[in-house]
């Protein structure tokens, strides 16, 4: 399994977003800290999920790295994050 299914696997157990988008930018970081041969180190998320309702950015995003946590702590050195609810989603558009 990659480390984009591993991340897609877990945020959607954890979740159950309406919309889940990973994308893996690694390549757009060699030669900068955290990179490795091979990729899988940078990843942009966006995830909009109902989970997310009354909580604020700096929550929202504490409870993704919590969900992440083992994955962080291996082979992922950054995360962009993007945690909306579907109204904010809905009103964006």
């Amino acid at each position: 399994m990659t480390m984009k299914q591993r991340i897609e696997s877990k945020l959607t157990q954890a979740f159950a977003p309406e919309r889940l988008e990973i994308v893996d930018e690694s390549d757009q970081h060699a030669g900068h800290a955290g990179h490795r041969p091979g990729g899988e180190t940078h990843f942009r998320v966006d995830i909009v999920a109902a989970a997310f309702e009354g909580e604020t950015r700096v929550a929202r995003q504490r409870r993704v790295y919590q969900v992440l946590a083992e994955e962080l702590a291996d082979r992922v050195h950054a995360l962009a994050l993007s945690t909306r609810t579907p109204e904010e989603a809905r009103r964006a558009h």
